[in-house]
């Protein structure tokens, strides 16, 4: 197992990337490449304790920073860590990329660089989100705004086999996302995903609601991009919020703080039961090859996570599996043409 991980992603920089590479290597015996700039890296490595580790460094001298423009970074920080990553995995030389740097920009890397796997018309950026129930997986949420039935229709397909193969979930249920559980509600990107998703060889349970992600109604959660990105980032706002209101009216009184102190346990494994931490990142699906995206404040345990993830979707073949999920799909395509663009 050779897993790239983009020592520059993230907002700390290299050092949180530097101690989870150096943890996992010496966990799992895995050769994990550190790309990005030589002497911002090494230093930090030789802190560490690497007798018997493969952790090469692989010098790339530009950085495609957080609030560049994706496409055009890509394009012309042609020497990016992104790109040097991602031109290893084309070449052979890794067998998956991690990344907690610009989400956009590791999308438009891959797609320059990856490319689609063959028969994919979209690639989803997924999210997995933690329910009443465990761990679901939310797609796409913000590679793709606009959408036709049949992308949704590959989404679905692809988030059933990463939540089968990486997930552990077997025979997962997968759910539309409309403004009602209705066959007929929804608009008409939706109506006409839904025809498709009937006739689809998956656990299709029908549409389901906003409502429905949190009490973990489905395994897979399928919408467009726009949709699906509103929806996380509202999902994460709400989090904030609430923790931050609990936090407040907790300190306020001192019955308060004493409430405070007596549900101090619970608090603490319901803030495990949400930390996203456990999972590190969630896979760019649709590019041919093992893409991780993680959260931009990710710290050393998260990039761990994300690392394992890689590792999971490569052993498991998801990328092979979606190539041959996608035999099943042909017959349905005669439906497609006459569906609203």
């Amino acid at each position: 197992m050779k897993i790239v991980l983009d020592a520059m992603g993230g907002d700390f920089g290299p050092a949180p990337n530097v101690e989870a590479a150096v943890s996992a290597a010496r966990e799992f015996g895995w050769e994990i490449a550190l790309v990005g700039r030589q002497e911002l890296i090494r230093p930090l490595l030789v802190q560490h304790n690497t007798a018997n580790l493969h952790l090469p460094i692989v010098h790339a001298s530009e950085v495609i920073e957080m609030g560049e423009h994706p496409a055009q970074a890509v394009k012309t920080k042609k020497n990016s860590s992104m790109v040097v990553g991602m031109q290893m995995v084309r070449n052979g030389d890794a067998d998956a990329f991690v990344t907690m740097g610009n989400t956009g920009g590791a999308l438009a890397a891959a797609l320059f660089h990856l490319g689609r796997i063959q028969g994919i018309q979209r690639p989803a950026l997924s999210a997995v989100f933690p329910t009443a129930k465990g761990w679901v997986l939310l797609l796409d949420v913000g590679a793709n705004a606009d959408c036709k039935p049949e992308h949704l229709l590959q989404f679905a397909l692809m988030g059933s086999i990463y939540a089968e193969r990486v997930m552990g979930i077997r025979n997962p249920r997968v759910g539309l996302i409309s403004n009602g559980e209705e066959e007929t509600k929804g608009s008409e990107l939706v109506q006409a995903a839904h025809r498709l998703l009937k006739q689809a060889p998956l656990n299709f349970i029908g549409n389901v609601e906003g409502r429905n992600l949190p009490a973990g109604s489905a395994d897979v959660f399928v919408t467009d991009g726009f949709t699906g990105n509103v929806m996380i980032k509202l999902a994460e706002g709400m989090g904030e919020f609430i923790k931050g209101m609990l936090r407040e009216e907790i300190m306020r009184t001192t019955i308060g703080k004493l409430g405070g102190l007596l549900i101090k346990d619970a608090l603490t494994r319901i803030s495990k039961r949400t930390d996203y931490q456990e999972i590190g990142g969630a896979p760019l699906l649709g590019v041919d090859g093992v893409v991780i995206i993680g959260h931009g404040r990710s710290q050393a345990r998260a990039i761990r996570s994300a690392l394992m993830r890689a590792a999971e979707a490569v052993e498991r073949g998801v990328v092979d599996a979606i190539e041959t999920g996608l035999q099943a799909l042909p017959k349905l395509r005669p439906a497609i043409a006459n569906e609203p663009s």
